[in-house]
């Protein structure tokens, strides 16, 4: 601990001692450990804020190059011959399902 042996660091709470007195010295020990309770959650926290947005960077370029991969498929099969018409074809027939239904 800093380069701190048993004898140096009872001198130092010594002289704490002497200077705060023995009623306050559990007034600083709590306060203490409050202080060391909440740089740690604040680490948690910085660390968990990191994380996160390094997932959501990944999730992104995920997202980003399925969306890429998704529109060049479409475009290589708008390319195939005969995709449209089939396409036209099958919107066709959804239309006469849909009229036929509603003459039932």
């Amino acid at each position: 601990m800093f380069g701190l042996g048993l004898p140096e660091i009872l001198i130092i709470l010594l002289i704490i001692l002497f200077i705060f007195g023995a009623k306050r010295l559990p007034d600083i020990g709590e306060g203490l450990g409050k202080t060391v309770r909440e740089i740690r959650k604040i680490r948690k926290e910085k660390k968990a804020g990191k994380e996160g947005k390094e997932k959501t960077k990944k999730e992104e370029e995920k997202k980003v190059q399925k969306g890429n991969l998704m529109s060049e498929l479409k475009k290589e099969v708008e390319g195939i011959p005969g995709v449209k018409e089939v396409r036209t074809i099958k919107e066709t027939a959804e239309k006469v399902k849909s009229l036929t239904k509603l003459l039932r």
